[in-house]
């Protein structure tokens, strides 16, 4: 007989954080790290050690909305809710149709990525170069905290027992004037864990650079994003010398770290980053997009 699961599932979003406050539960929203997380053999249910607390349907979790500049997106917005969505940048939309197929972006959560943290999360870098912010609820109150800092290692975050994550906040990203690319390298377009992944970002006024971003995934236990080396291209006319790249590729050599698995190879992992940042880097960036 199949281990019994406790499950909740409250029409409120306040009953839900009482629920959090008063027990250790395990949150699901898609289900779609959830469960691989806790699979088990064929043909046997998952084993969820805690209590399960549904959180998918709660109209509070379900928002897009701009305030000013920024776009707030709520944690359980779908993939496939996203991308039909108007307020979305065209490249997060790009990232998300590189997710897995049609039926786990009905299910899977901008929400439930983040927090998942992996290496290899297809939105993650883009949410770096876009400077997200998560705003985190409990009976305590409202918290808010960048993303760099939330995500701490592979399934490591710094949301406390009782906290759910409620928005994640783009800040400044409507009406921005800037050109974001993003790239993956796996086996397949989508269906497939990131070798390799990367965003960038760059703001042009009259030929120099006002704001430049970049971040890469899989190449560490966490996106790997330099806020040092970004400055050293702040008010470089473009296009860049081939010094300036260079200077800049060869940092990052010394900083990205992947690891070999049976997906890929270390070696190969950073080549393909470097690359991919030495192509951003020799673009001309003359066509701003969302």
């Amino acid at each position: 007989m199949a281990e019994k699961i406790t499950a909740y599932r409250f029409d409120r979003l306040d009953q839900t954080l009482n629920q959090l406050n008063s027990e250790d539960c395990a949150i699901m929203a898609g289900g779609t790290d959830v469960m691989v997380l806790h699979k088990s053999r064929r043909g046997v249910p998952p084993k969820i050690p805690k209590p399960v607390v549904f959180i998918d349907h709660l109209p509070e979790l379900k928002q897009v909305y701009r305030n000013h500049k920024d776009l707030h997106i709520g944690a359980c917005c779908t993939y496939g809710e996203l991308l039909e969505h108007p307020l979305i940048p065209i490249a997060l939309k790009n990232a998300i149709q590189t997710i897995a197929a049609p039926a786990i972006r009905n299910r899977g959560t901008l929400g439930g990525n983040i927090c998942n943290a992996s290496p290899a999360g297809d939105t993650l870098p883009l949410l770096y170069i876009y400077n997200a912010k998560l705003q985190l609820h409990s009976v305590s109150g409202i918290r808010t905290v960048a993303i760099s800092d939330f995500i701490q290692g592979p399934r490591r975050v710094n949301r406390l027992q009782n906290e759910l994550v409620t928005e994640i906040i783009l800040p400044a990203v409507l009406d921005d004037e800037s050109h974001v690319i993003f790239e993956k390298v796996g086996n397949r377009n989508a269906d497939a864990i990131a070798k390799v992944s990367f965003a960038g970002l760059i703001r042009v006024s009259k030929g120099h650079i006002d704001d430049i971003r970049f971040a890469f995934g899989a190449v560490g236990p966490t996106m790997v994003r330099s806020s040092q080396l970004e400055s050293l291209l702040l008010g470089k006319t473009l296009p860049l010398t081939q010094t300036d790249i260079t200077q800049v590729v060869t940092a990052f050599d010394k900083i990205i770290n992947p690891i070999d698995d049976h997906r890929s190879t270390a070696f190969y992992r950073k080549k393909v980053a470097l690359n991919l940042l030495h192509y951003f880097l020799s673009l001309k960036h003359d066509q701003p997009n969302q």
